[in-house]
């Protein structure tokens, strides 16, 4: 579970980055019509892909650090980004879709690097039987 959570992070966010570059995508610098996006973040899109990439492609221990300081970093991006309004620490450009955007990926990597367990059954009814 943790590695396809892995590779969608990557591909993701590399088809993100990608796209953050296309003018047809982003009208007036905001991806889709809705997301702020700018060359800086655009690059923090593809590195983080990238990165996640490597990650599922190591072990399982680098994916879990991944996921971890990932989680970590989004999520102080958040705050930032919910305090700022508009800008992170004035390097990106944000606006409150991308901070409610930026929670969620904080919340789903954080639960991947520390609270999901080694490995989760694949299917409920299987754990269930197995318990009783």
């Amino acid at each position: 579970m943790l590695k396809k959570l892995g590779w969608v992070f990557g591909i993701v966010f590399i088809v993100v980055g990608v796209l953050g570059y296309v003018p047809a995508v982003t009208p007036n610098g905001l991806l889709l019509g809705l997301f702020m996006v700018d060359g800086i973040h655009n690059l923090i899109h593809l590195l983080s892909g990238i990165l996640a990439i490597l990650a599922v492609m190591g072990s399982a221990k680098y994916l879990r650090t991944y996921f971890q300081v990932f989680g970590v970093v989004y999520a102080i991006v958040t705050v930032v980004g919910f305090v700022q309004g508009d800008t992170v620490l004035g390097i990106i450009m944000v606006n409150m879709a991308d901070n409610v955007l930026h929670l969620v990926i904080a919340v789903v990597a954080l639960w991947a690097g520390f609270g999901m367990k080694e490995s989760m059954p694949m299917g409920m009814g299987s754990s269930m039987s197995s318990a009783m």
